[in-house]
């Protein structure tokens, strides 16, 4: 008959769970091998995550990986040393990214992370980091602006017909979007798609008071770098994959997130995080969540309701106008940032966090802008195991707004616009080209991450006005 001290042995410790080990031998185990089941009960008190499907050892495991979390009011210890991480253009990186991203590598949930070329500093996890966790979620890690995306629509117009018809471009532009903190549409201006429909919108009070409110945002676009643009896509051979043939085409480019939605579900899951993982000051805004506990699982499916809500406002916004030029789309392409996924790496799952980057795993499509006067690029990920299967999702800033403010003018802007012809409606200093970082130096840095397929060069750019900000 096993005793208390031979659980003792294995690492038990007295109480609760070492009584229910001892339950379940004398109930579970009785007829078994007595060494057989001191060997299955280690096994239980070293991997317990392993047993959480099992009939018998669940409730034993459950409690054991209970008990293993600190307390709460306890604050965590991070790891001593930063594991080492890939960086891409770290010469392009400032300092503050990179002393967020070695934080984030002291986490004790970390498995593995890297860091694009447009990195700069966030809050939390830095915009351009990936972070791969062990069975937690960093809401910050994530962003403020969940499922925030690049939409692309190529069309069967060629470029002349867009130079002979601005006038028309620039109005069916301004009639069909929508942008800034807190506008949307009102009545029958507004549209519908069945995310609306999404059970997730009945799992608590919050995301109940937020339907109506994402309902009426449902196709617009937020404030700071978002756009919608008219841009030339150029082709220099034929895509076999997109069925697209060698050229210059009208094309659709688009960067939105998940409005109110998200930035609320992001302020309030971070503050519950904070509440249960209490972490290092500097360490702070790294709060996560364990995916086994019911804020997790509720933030989890918040998350991806907020993904999938960004993505159907882009389809309201590319539906418009592609029906007010009456074009026929010849490929679509959509890529996402600001989110978390479940992947494969090694050998085990684990989160990716890829905030202000995006998924590059092998044949994967991405957009990749410059600015509103840059290129942007059309590419397709390479697999890069280093990266996590990650690129950039732009350019990157390199000053912040408050500097672009100060350090740029509005001749200068003006004046850099008319050179390269393009028209801009809206906008601000904040986001004037000079804020960002030389995209083709960024491109050069990610050269193993991606396969460049088109560039595409934005001629009429649509932004909110000057300080307007998501709410």
């Amino acid at each position: 008959m096993i005793k208390g001290k031979d659980l003792l042995a294995l690492g038990y410790a007295e109480g609760k769970i070492l009584g229910l080990a001892l339950e379940i031998a004398a109930t579970a185990f009785a007829e078994a091998d007595q060494q057989k089941t001191l060997t299955t009960l280690k096994r239980v008190q070293k991997t317990p995550e392993s047993y959480l499907d099992d009939a018998v050892l669940a409730p034993l495991a459950a409690a054991l990986i209970e008990a293993s979390k600190p307390p709460l009011n306890t604050t965590i210890t991070l790891k001593q040393t930063v594991d080492a991480y890939a960086i891409f253009g770290k010469e392009q990186i400032e300092e503050g990214a990179l002393n967020q991203m070695n934080t984030a590598m002291q986490l004790p949930v970390t498995v593995a992370g890297a860091l694009m070329a447009d990195a700069h500093q966030g809050y939390g996890l830095p915009i351009g980091g990936v972070l791969a966790t062990k069975n937690a979620i960093i809401p910050y890690g994530v962003g403020v602006d969940i499922g925030c995306r690049m939409a692309l629509s190529v069309f069967d117009i060629p470029e002349k017909h867009f130079f002979d018809h601005r006038s028309m471009y620039k109005r069916e532009l301004i009639a069909h979007t929508v942008f800034g903190a807190g506008n949307g549409f009102k009545g029958k201006d507004r549209a519908y798609s069945n995310v609306l429909d999404r059970k997730e919108f009945d799992m608590n009070n919050l995301l109940r008071g937020l339907k109506d409110k994402a309902f009426a945002q449902l196709g617009s676009s937020g404030g700071g770098n978002h756009f919608v643009e008219w841009g030339i896509l150029d082709f220099d051979k034929k895509d076999e994959v997109l069925g697209v043939e060698k050229g210059r085409y009208l094309a659709l480019l688009t960067h939105s997130g998940s409005r109110g939605l998200g930035a609320t579900l992001a302020g309030h899951y971070t503050r519950i995080a904070k509440e249960l993982c209490k972490l290092p000051p500097y360490a702070a805004n790294l709060a996560y969540l364990d995916m086994d506990s019911e804020a997790g699982q509720e933030y989890w499916l918040a998350m991806n309701l907020a993904g999938d809500y960004a993505s159907a406002c882009h389809e309201v916004i590319h539906r418009k106008l592609t029906k007010a030029i009456g074009a026929t789309v010849l490929a679509k392409v959509e890529n996402h940032h600001n989110f978390a996924w479940k992947e494969m790496l090694n050998g085990e799952e684990v989160i990716v966090h890829r905030k202000g980057a995006t998924p590059a795993g092998k044949g994967v499509m991405g957009i990749i802008p410059g600015s509103m006067t840059a290129p942007g690029f059309l590419v397709r990920g390479k697999g890069d195991t280093s990266s996590i299967n990650s690129a950039s999702h732009g350019a990157g800033r390199q000053m912040s707004r408050t500097q672009a403010i100060k350090n740029v003018s509005k001749a200068e802007l003006r004046a850099i616009l008319q050179e390269v012809g393009v028209s801009l409606i809206g906008g601000g200093l904040d986001e004037a080209p000079m804020a960002y970082k030389n995209i083709h130096h960024v491109m050069a840095a990610q050269q193993e991450l991606v396969d460049v397929v088109a560039r595409f060069s934005p001629k009429m750019v649509r932004m909110a006005d000057d300080g307007s900000r998501e709410d």
